[in-house]
């Protein structure tokens, strides 16, 4: 596969990034994203480059694809109406959700409305118990009755969830079979979609699945059609939010799991760079033009979880959006991209998003008919951005409209000139990801300026270097193609699935026959979708989530791949102390009758991949002098500075430049501040580093 012709498209909520890997070569472009027709920006991506390889689309080896809409489908609401089918007695959990204030002194407190209203929520008669047994039989004639009033309802979408089905899916299989003989909609199953317990949350996500079922289906068939019809004979793959890749089919019907394809992408590129630079701790921050990701990298991997939240009604806060329980890169994202509005709230404080300018009509300078001011207008102000050569001079922009919308919506609110309105723009929004990236770290018990960041996407190199400044971190990676990095990234993801499924055992009672019989189910459930892309070898990694009996929430604790015994409930308890006390400090002991249990069990199978070629950090054999200035604001400095502006593809490896400088390519700009210098690497990453740090 690694002298294949492949090639990666993202579609994001501004851009469509494209890049093609050919001949050891990387060819890439930035398209507007066209929301009519999604698949369209795509295509004319994929002309583009293909006439810059000088090679046809039929000698394409395969398509990796990842997207945003099924994410933003659930935050705009535009999916299907969907008829949500579950137990007597639980039609209202996706409205009581956990009973968790998470903000319990607002007396105002905003939920999420759940996807499925009230009144497209039916219960049938019928429970499974906590350990498997049917407590009372389905009501099949009930079934019957709902699933007519579901074909003379405007549906087009079925869910279906039970209570305990995680552990015994037999009624949800029966009720599927019931309802499709009356209606032919697609029917997503709660025991399918996320065998896990806590039935708030897999009902969510099951709704969510139905929810954009059909959209996506339709996207990803127009897509495949469309390619066909151009020439192109190579499978197409998607990219899901766990950051391996699926096929079309799986995603079609579980596009769930493509909810952060995208940023998985991103994510998966900065863990790349860490293994070839030998870094054990990076964070990641991926600015586009619609939202900001930070992610935190060790030991070459990306931190990952069994939820997250969408279409959160409180920036940071936990519990205030819609959980989906899926596996997933963990990061987190807030809507801080080149496109974020900036406005003036009612006590005179600027503020910028989460509401996007996208690509239509997008950001004031971009002269497609904005009028309100966005970051992107702030950094042509700022002179960040050149206007002649924003996205290699495909998209004239216009520092006169910028400039306009700035003063008119923050400028006269405020008393300020251009100027330092459009730097406070900037500032507020760079507070906002350091803010974001502290949080991220405190939660996850890390010192943020600890790491290396990498930065990559089309705005994050303007805005890494300030960052960098107010999280004390003194040194930043920009990698080659940074402007498209999660297409790129999309080029390194393995073929990989990870199979759950819920089954609450204490140690005491460890059943190894049982639990042996569990795991190799999952282990087939995940290989069969990881042979679907690949006849290669194949790793596993076996996973326990454990806890305290009695406790809320589990830990991971890795798992050997063997056949277990009764033997190793010892050292199933030793494991879970040292993990308890890696996270908590110290694990508990001591307490009579303090019972340890297994939750939830995960096995997560990849194609093994060659190892990347390492790189070793340098910090310069020589200064290069930029050939033309022009001012640019500098932040540590308070004023607009003459700043060099030299061309990425003009250094030679190990050439270093004094900041303030700015390093230009196609697709993105790196802006070095006053603190930083910026040296070429031998792989053509830019590494910023602070004055008088050593690489």
């Amino acid at each position: 596969m690694t002298s294949a012709i492949r090639l990666g498209a993202d579609i994001g909520g501004t851009f469509t990034d494209i890049a093609l890997e050919c001949g050891g070569r990387i060819f890439s472009t930035k398209i507007l994203t066209n929301y009519a027709a999604p698949e369209q920006a795509i295509l004319d991506g994929i002309d583009i480059v293909l006439g810059e390889a000088g090679i046809p689309i039929s000698d394409l080896d395969i398509v990796i694809h990842g997207t945003t809409l099924a994410t933003n489908a659930l935050i705009e609401r535009r999916g299907a109406r969907t008829a949500f089918v579950t137990t007597e007695g639980y039609r209202d959990v996706l409205e009581m959700r956990t009973e968790n204030r998470f903000e319990q002194y607002d007396l105002n407190l905003r939920l999420p409305e759940p996807l499925v209203p009230r009144e497209d929520r039916f219960t049938v008669a019928g429970r499974i118990g906590a350990q498997g047994r049917e407590l009372a039989p389905l009501d099949e004639e009930g079934l019957r009755r709902v699933a007519r009033q579901i074909a003379e309802g405007d549906y087009r979408a079925v869910a279906i969830g039970f209570i305990h089905s995680y552990v015994n899916p037999d009624h949800e299989r029966r009720a599927r079979d019931i309802i499709a003989a009356t209606v032919d909609l697609p029917i997503s199953l709660s025991s399918d979609v996320s065998p896990q317990m806590r039935e708030f949350e897999r009902f969510n996500t099951v709704c969510a699945n139905a929810y954009v079922r059909p959209q996506m289906a339709d996207y990803l068939g127009r897509l495949q059609s469309r390619l066909r019809a151009m020439g192109a004979r190579c499978p197409v793959f998607m990219i899901h939010s766990g950051g391996g890749l699926i096929s079309v089919e799986t995603a079609a019907e579980f596009p769930v799991r493509l909810v952060e394809s995208g940023p998985a992408g991103g994510a998966i590129f900065a863990a790349d760079v860490a293994q070839r630079f030998e870094l054990e701790k990076v964070v990641s921050y991926d600015m586009g033009g619609t939202t900001a990701k930070i992610c935190l990298i060790e030991g070459f991997q990306p931190k990952t979880a069994r939820s997250f939240e969408v279409a959160r009604t409180y920036r940071f806060r936990k519990g205030s959006g819609m959980p989906i329980s899926i596996p997933v890169i963990e990061m987190i994202e807030i809507g801080a991209g080149g496109g974020s509005i900036a406005w003036v709230d009612s006590l005179g404080r600027i503020q910028t998003g989460p509401e996007s300018a996208g690509s239509e009509p997008g950001p004031a300078c971009y002269q497609r008919g904005g009028e309100r001011p966005a970051i992107t207008d702030a950094d042509l102000v700022l002179g960040k951005i050149d206007p002649d050569n924003f996205a290699g001079g495909a998209i004239p922009l216009s520092s006169e409209k910028a400039g306009a919308a700035i003063a008119r919506d923050v400028g006269a609110r405020l008393g300020l000139d251009i100027l330092p309105a459009a730097f406070g723009i900037s500032e507020v929004v760079d507070e906002n990801m350091a803010n974001a990236a502290r949080v991220h770290a405190v939660e996850n018990g890390k010192n943020i300026s600890d790491n290396i960041m990498v930065a990559f996407g089309g705005a994050a190199p303007l805005h890494a270097a300030r960052l960098c400044e107010k999280l004390g971190i003194d040194r930043c990676l920009i990698p080659p193609g940074a402007g498209v990095g999660s297409a790129i990234g999309f080029l390194k993801a393995p073929f990989g699935y990870e199979a759950l499924a819920s089954r609450v055992i204490r140690l005491s009672a460890f059943d190894p026959a049982t639990v042996n019989a569990l795991i190799d189910d999952l282990k087939s459930t995940a290989e069969g979708f990881v042979r679907k892309g690949t006849d290669g070898a194949i790793g596993r990694e076996i996973t326990a989530f454990m806890r305290y009996a009695g406790q809320g929430w589990e830990i991971p604790v890795t798992l050997p791949d063997r056949a277990f015994t009764a033997a190793d409930t010892a050292h199933l308890a030793d494991s879970f102390r040292q993990c308890y006390a890696r996270f908590f400090g110290r694990a508990i002991d001591g307490l009579d009758g303090l019972e340890i249990e297994i939750v939830t069990f995960s096995v997560k199978a990849q194609d093994r991949r060659p190892a990347a070629t390492p790189v070793r950090l340098t910090e310069g054999r020589g200064t290069v002098a930029a050939p033309e200035t022009r001012l640019v604001f500098d932040p540590t400095r308070g004023e607009s500075l003459p700043t060099g502006i030299l061309d990425r593809a003009a250094l030679g490896a190990g050439m270093r430049a004094h900041g303030p400088v700015i390093i230009v390519e196609r697709e993105t700009a790196t802006v070095v501040t006053s603190p930083f210098d910026v040296v070429m690497q031998d792989d053509g990453s830019l590494l910023m580093i602070r004055k008088g740090v050593q690489a």
